[in-house]
């Protein structure tokens, strides 16, 4: 990569300004869930809207070192990897550009695409997903009614599937009824707690938060109807 130039510059038209980058950076700060601040290259790109392994992508790196150099970001490492979070002279910097008028909007973020293509998904799935357990449980009725009784064998797969595919309904219901939109000035993250839980016994609390786990990974769908 050549040596970044240090000093503020005009982009290429259509690449993210200095401006942008630093708003890129504060965003993907506070919506990072960890408690450091610093976020690697990827997450900015992705605030940004920026393919990896693209010119924009190494023009973005590029200014990630000229501002480190202006001061506005920090670097460090986490886990071996480089991190950039805003300096105290950076946020300055935004807020500038904020009163000025002239900092770019940021585009749709992380989060808020998660979200929406999550509740896409669900609307399209959820149909599917109630079939397949109206037909399990008809497969079920059949089972009882049968003479002989069938192997044991017979029972625990189809428990197997009828489990995968009600994980499947309420993971699509959850993402299309219950997943509240996300709130760009806070981290969306999945706390897996409900109002109502405060009325439960501490156990039954535990155990419904462990049960919710993984409801928004809509790749896991795929990967139940096929086990």
């Amino acid at each position: 990569m050549p040596d970044a130039d240090p000093s503020p510059r005009a982009p290429a038209p259509g690449w993210p300004s200095d401006e942008l980058v630093l708003a890129g950076v504060e965003r993907a700060e506070r919506h990072d869930a960890r408690a450091s601040r610093a976020v690697p290259v990827w997450t900015i790109l992705e605030h940004l809207d920026v393919r990896r392994r693209s010119h924009v992508a190494r023009h973005v790196a590029a200014r990630l070192v000229a501002l480190a150099q202006e001061g506005w970001l920090a670097r460090s490492r986490r886990h071996g990897v480089l991190t950039w979070t805003l300096t105290p002279a950076g946020e300055r910097r935004l807020a500038d550009a904020r009163r000025a008028e002239r900092l770019p909007a940021l585009g749709e973020s992380p989060q808020h695409r998660a979200w929406r293509n999550a509740r896409t998904a669900a609307a399209q799935e959820i149909e599917r997903f109630s079939g397949d357990v109206r037909e399990l449980l008809e497969r079920a009725a059949s089972l009882l009614e049968r003479d002989p009784a069938p192997h044991s064998d017979a029972w625990l797969e189809l428990g197997e599937a009828l489990q995968r595919a009600c994980r499947c309904v309420a993971s699509a219901s959850y993402c299309l009824r219950e997943w509240a939109e996300p709130d760009d000035a806070l981290a969306d993250v999945d706390e897996r707690i409900d109002p109502t839980d405060e009325q439960l016994a501490p156990d039954e609390r535990a155990r419904r938060r462990a049960r919710r786990a993984g409801r928004r990974n809509i790749r896991l769908w795929d990967e139940r109807a096929g086990a």
